[in-house]
Formats: structure tokens, C-alpha cells, sequence
């Protein structure tokens, strides 16, 4: 039973320097910046592609990763083609592709609230996929083209928004918090 709106809505222009280097710290920061304009629950996010082979990047520097105006797709190519090269014995010849269990990734989510009396709470959560060998999908944006989930056999650019929401890391890291603010209350 609360209004839910966004800085702008809020009248709250700021800009918040994302100097974490989790992401929990960077949805702290951002949250702790917005709550200081206000006395109401304040929720912020901060979320991002782990790939393992690439030691876990782009990480907190998804959105920045390859440069701050380099596009998604340059990214994601990029992205695609630092894993087709991997070899370590689990190279598939015939794809020119690094094998699937070698191209693991997961979107991460993690949600900050600064609640009115300054208490902050965190929740993180994930879905874990593969780097796929080939975008696909028009839905979503990012990396959704080559983040592929084996739940749907599919990109999560290829997902419905009501499939999306269901098994995102936004969405159970959202509905995560939900439970830690209402156990609060």
C-alpha cells in the first residue's frame, strides 16, 4: 500500500558516482545518496553480466565495460567472441565455439534500502545461464541477446516480460527484499 515512484517522479536529480566494487556496495551508495533527499524507504539497484571465463567481467562495469558509450552490441560481441576462443580440451571444433559448461555466466541483482530510520538492508540474488553462440531475441536490452537459460531454452531476449520477471535476478532480488522490509515492519 505505497506510492512507488522513481527519482525523476520524486523530483530527485543527483549523479551518483558508482565507485563500489560490488555490487551491493554500489546499490548502497546509490540508495544512500537518494535517502539523503528524503525521509521515505528508498530502494536502489545495481546489477551486471558475471562471465566465469572472463574472471567474472564485465561484473560491476557491465554498463561501462568495452567504455562508457561502447554499444551492446560491440559489448556483446565482443563478449561472444572472448569465449568462442577458449581451449582448454572442451573445445567444440565443429561450432568454433567454446563448450556450453565453459561459457557459464549469470546476471546478478543485488537492491539496497535505506529505510527512514537510516537502517540499510541488502539482498542479492541471480540466474545463472551461458554466453549462447549467437544473439537472439528482441525483448529486454544489455546482454539479454546472448544470455541464454536453460529453463527456456532460449536467450533471456526471447523471454516474455512476465517470464522475465519470473526467474530475473531484478525480480528475485526484488521480491527477496520485499520479505526482508516486511519482516522489519
Amino acid at each position: 500500500d505505497m506510492e512507488i515512484c522513481s527519482m525523476k517522479e520524486a523530483g530527485i536529480s543527483l549523479n551518483i558516482e558508482e565507485n563500489g566494487t560490488t555490487f551491493e556496495e554500489n546499490a548502497q551508495i546509490k540508495a544512500k545518496a537518494v535517502a539523503a533527499c528524503t525521509k521515505d524507504i528508498v530502494l536502489a539497484d545495481d546489477s551486471g553480466l558475471e562471465v566465469d571465463y572472463l574472471n567474472k567481467e564485465p561484473g560491476v562495469y557491465s554498463a561501462r565495460y568495452l567504455g562508457e558509450d561502447t554499444s551492446y552490441d560491440i559489448k556483446n560481441q565482443a563478449t561472444q567472441q572472448v569465449t568462442a576462443k577458449f581451449d582448454n580440451g572442451k573445445y567444440d571444433e565443429v561450432k568454433n565455439q567454446a563448450a556450453k559448461e565453459q561459457r557459464t555466466a549469470r546476471f546478478v541483482c543485488a537492491i539496497a534500502a535505506v529505510l527512514p530510520d537510516g537502517k540499510t538492508l541488502v539482498t542479492r540474488e541471480t540466474i545463472e545461464g551461458y554466453i549462447g553462440e549467437c544473439p537472439a531475441g528482441e525483448n529486454g536490452f544489455g546482454y539479454d541477446p546472448i544470455f541464454y537459460v536453460d529453463e527456456y531454452h532460449c536467450s533471456t531476449a526471447e523471454l516474455t516480460e512476465e517470464q522475465k520477471n519470473e526467474i530475473s535476478h531484478r525480480g528475485k532480488a526484488l521480491r527477496a527484499m520485499r520479505v526482508v522490509i516486511e519482516a522489519k515492519e
